[in-house]
């Protein structure tokens, strides 16, 4: 009787616990369930109810929020943002990872030095940095180009990935270093053939993050790109945001944020079972 009474206690701790996660879940996607909904609203819908489920399926607003008031598709805007972030991605994983095996596994003058330095960069604002670098790529005539956003990954400046490499990196033991050396491999193939392939994880984590930060990144495009056709998506949903007119539609410009969020939710469920792998990357079995 007393085994059957503690089993009865641990299943209703289990359901209890279920089901307080289950609400939990809820209120943390009603907001998403709520923007969905809102994309086959009319205006007075919208701000009638607080409900998510609309009262009929209408995709006008996803035609019509396409096409856009411009002479370009938001397909434009899409391909200039992946024009953005491709490259980004790719010059943030190369130039990221050489710097944290460099620091990880190398000797250098000034290393202590150097490295701290770098840290203290993660604590200065972004805004610090922007009227310099405007004056620079001004001067260098290259406003307007996608270059200045690009550009600083190439020479890793995205702080926080190379911290975070540096500190994986450190968990692999050196002997993995000492017996590829005795192989006949040289610095470079250790990092393409031994570490690479131990870091996957935490590589596509900084992808993952490199891609969602780039993709919804809005400052950066709007200071310094001038021309609607480059526009990305994130200046082209606030150029639709035109609520100065009496027509405007909501329906329209929240269409269009939802499909602004399919690539981002693609990808991190694409890369979801590495992602979580990547926050407890670097141990090392036998």
């Amino acid at each position: 009787m007393l085994t059957e009474g503690n089993n009865m206690e641990q299943a209703m701790r289990k359901y209890f616990k279920y089901f307080f996660l289950i609400i939990g879940t809820l209120i943390m996607l009603y907001p998403i369930l709520w923007l969905f909904g809102a994309s086959f609203k009319s205006n007075t819908e919208i701000f009638k109810s607080i409900w998510f489920m609309p009262k009929s399926f209408d995709f006008t607003p996803y035609i019509e929020g396409w096409k856009t008031s411009s002479q370009y598709t938001f397909g434009t805007y899409f391909l200039n943002s992946f024009l953005i972030v491709i490259p980004k991605v790719l010059l943030t994983l190369i130039s990221c990872i050489l710097t944290a095996y460099g620091f990880a596994r190398f000797n250098f003058p000034m290393k202590k030095v150097l490295f701290p330095v770098m840290i203290a960069t993660l604590f200065l604002p972004g805004i610090v940095t922007r009227v310099p670098m405007y004056i620079f790529w001004k001067n260098v005539d290259l406003l307007d180009t996608y270059i200045p956003l690009i550009a600083n990954s190439a020479f890793a400046c995205d702080t926080f990935f190379v911290y975070m490499l540096v500190q994986f990196l450190r968990t692999i033991p050196g002997e993995l270093d000492e017996a590829a050396t005795i192989d006949g491999c040289n610095s470079f193939n250790i990092l393409i053939k031994v570490l690479l392939p131990i870091l996957k994880p935490t590589l596509i984590t900084v992808a993952l993050f490199q891609f969602m930060w780039t993709f919804t990144e809005f400052q950066g495009p709007l200071i310094y790109i001038s021309s609607v056709e480059k526009y990305p998506v994130s200046i082209a949903l606030r150029m639709a945001m035109d609520t100065t007119s009496v027509d405007f539609s909501w329906n329209k410009n929240i269409a269009m944020s939802i499909i602004g969020l399919i690539p981002s939710i693609i990808v991190y469920f694409s890369a979801q079972k590495h992602f979580i792998g990547g926050s407890t990357a670097g141990g090392i079995k036998g």
